[in-house]
């Protein structure tokens, strides 16, 4: 075996921003190479709870979080505020009896009070578990739900609205004992209350004796994962996890030492990249977290840049479905891109991979706007990494970098087939899922590192420092009945920024078939706008449009023309014109598409993709 250790010096890293990204490689002779951060973790905080009484005490009176109350105003609690409110919830919780075997959970969106609550339970030890709304107001089965509430055996249940909860509370009534809690202003249900409710005595002894109990192994979440399963994996979160995680997050972004942040964000926080990156970022270094109400949507991204015009951020986080809307508003309205980069630092992109043409888009507009160009950087890690695994702290030359393991954390990469299976070890790592032994124990290998199933490689192998590019996943990835491989993330990039702007997504057909073909997601908007189309035409008629069609058919063309063979372009498409599903686990609250799903839920679209002769709807080269 051999190590080497390499910095990166040479490239055009801010010191203000960032530190200086390192990473020492060893190879073992069985091929397998393990990469780790050269630079220690540091000393952690016991819990997060430390965070929320360290600023409570050094910036009482700063904003913590900020919601628009009914009268569209910002409103919401100070550090001091939160802390007090805090405490008032874990008294009460503490006199309800509740322990470690009965769950706190949240059924609703991000609100004031759900963070709260989340945060009262962590400060005295009782888990907390926040449950996608979709369950709960998209499904119609509501099958998941009932699911996860008979394995949680929830002690307590907050709802913001019993009326748009309604149907879920009575799905699941006699599943559970729980207390139901409603937002105030709201009708509580009977033997329910409101939340003001909680916030009656204190008693600040009791509440710092359970604190003092909480420790690294306590158990401080339960977040669902989102899979083709009807049963989501319930992934436990330990303090240590969340803390590892923060610290790390802040010795390779120092900056956030140096100016409190300031976020505007709608990611949820039954995901950890809304809960445990985003959320925590905030609570860690003092920072001021606005709950946009928006979110990347048709109809509800308007709310999303009405926020931008009142909240001018430090950092911008969000999913690429998120930029595809945002990039055009940014270019036609001059008054929002100079709020938008007025105080701007840092643009993060995470849940799946941006697309190069959006890069190139923020590129461009932050450099005409400041003269320079914002740094674009992302990470990469699971539910089961709390999330952070690896981090680019630094400016790539292109999109999908996910950059080097961050402090404390080690990646080993196997070779499997043509690619690197990327397992991970470290203190941010899950001990295993809610409930269910057998998955955990099939969640570690037998030097004790999670199975990832995700596939990385080198930017430069002989350059391990400039990081490493995300490579699919292992389980999406198939063969064509000539043998050839196919890798689905890669091709689905190219896909998406071939047919931009016309195409959100799109699932890769071809399991063991002669060529590959595609069901495409339409940018409507896009779609509607190419077309020319009046806002009445239903969306047969504007998918239908020769314009459209003539866009997507090009795009085949040039996707075959400087492919490299086979398993690198589609021979025809089709559009999807039945929203996906999350009843049938086809997309989750970030947007992130389940191919595997949506290929065995419509099996009778793949059908018609490989039916000869083709059809008139299908776009063919």
């Amino acid at each position: 075996m051999h190590s080497e250790s390499t910095t990166m010096a040479e490239l055009n890293t801010s010191p203000v921003l960032f530190s200086e990204p390192q990473v020492n490689m060893t190879r073992r002779e069985d091929g397998a190479i393990f990469l780790q951060s050269p630079v220690a973790l540091e000393q952690q905080v016991r819990c997060l709870g430390e965070y929320l009484n360290l600023w409570a005490e050094k910036a009482p009176q700063r904003a913590f979080l900020l919601e628009r109350n009914s009268e569209g105003r910002w409103a919401g609690v100070t550090y001091a505020q939160a802390r007090d409110k805090v405490y008032r919830i874990a008294t009460w919780l503490i006199g309800q009896g509740i322990g470690t075997d009965n769950p706190v959970v949240v059924l609703s969106d991000n609100s004031v009070e759900h963070a709260l609550l989340m945060l009262a339970c962590m400060q005295v030890g009782i888990p907390y578990s926040a449950i996608s709304p979709a369950y709960s107001v998209v499904s119609r089965d509501h099958a998941k739900l009932k699911g996860l509430i008979r394995r949680l055996a929830p002690a307590v249940i907050y709802v913001a609205d019993p009326v748009l909860f309604g149907p879920a509370l009575a799905a699941i009534d006699g599943l559970h004992q729980a207390t139901i809690v409603v937002a105030d202003g709201k009708h509580a249900p009977p033997a329910g209350l409101n939340f003001s409710s909680l916030l009656g005595e204190v008693d600040e002894l009791a509440v710092d004796a359970r604190f003092a109990q909480v420790n690294h192994d306590t158990v401080a979440k339960i977040l669902f994962t989102s899979g083709s399963t009807s049963e989501p994996k319930g992934v436990i979160n330990t303090q240590r996890m969340l803390c590892s995680n923060q610290q790390g997050k802040l010795q390779v972004w120092p900056f956030l030492k140096q100016t409190p942040p300031v976020l505007l964000d709608w990611l949820p926080w039954n995901h950890t990249f809304g809960s445990n990156h985003n959320f925590n970022l905030i609570l860690a270094n003092g920072g001021t977290l606005y709950l946009d109400a928006g979110k990347p949507m048709p109809g509800l991204f308007d709310t999303s840049i009405a926020n931008l015009r009142d909240v001018a951020p430090t950092m911008y986080l969000n999913v690429p479905r998120g930029f595809d809307m945002l990039v055009p508003m940014l270019r036609s309205d001059a008054a929002l891109r100079q709020r938008f980069f007025s105080r701007l630092q840092v643009i993060f992109y995470a849940a799946a991979a941006l697309p190069q043409h959006l890069w190139e888009a923020l590129e461009q507009i932050s450099r005409e706007e400041l003269g320079y160009v914002i740094p674009m950087v992302t990470a990469w890690g699971s539910t089961e990494t709390a999330p952070l695994a690896t981090d680019c702290n630094f400016q790539a030359e292109r999109s999908g970098v996910i950059g080097l393991p961050i402090p404390g954390v080690t990646l080993k990469l196997l070779p499997c087939g043509e690619k690197l299976e990327v397992r991970v070890k470290g203190p941010n790592i899950t001990p295993g899922y809610y409930k269910q032994p057998e998955l955990s124990l099939k969640a570690f290998d037998d030097e004790g590192f999670y199975i990832m199933g995700d596939a990385v490689r080198f930017v430069d192998m002989a350059r391990p420092h400039l990081g490493l590019i995300f490579d699919g996943r292992i389980t999406e990835d198939f063969k064509l009945s000539s043998g050839t491989w196919v890798s689905v993330g890669a091709l689905r990039l190219r896909v998406i920024e071939k047919m931009a702007p016309l195409v959100q997504d799109a699932i890769i057909a071809g399991h063991d078939c002669n060529d590959i073909r595609l069901l495409l997601l339409p940018n409507i908007a896009a779609c509607r706008r190419l077309s020319g189309s009046s806002d009445d035409a239903s969306l047969s008629e504007v998918l239908a449009h020769p314009a459209v069609r003539d866009h997507i058919r090009s795009a085949l063309h040039e996707l075959r023309n400087t492919g490299a063979g086979s398993s690198t372009y589609a021979s025809r498409a089709l559009f999807l014109q039945q929203p996906l599903s999350v009843d049938g686990s086809e997309i989750t609250d970030k947007g992130y598409v389940n191919q595997a799903a949506v290929l065995n839920n419509r099996h009778h679209l793949v059908d018609l993709l490989y039916a000869e002769p083709a059809d008139a709807e299908l776009i063919s080269l």
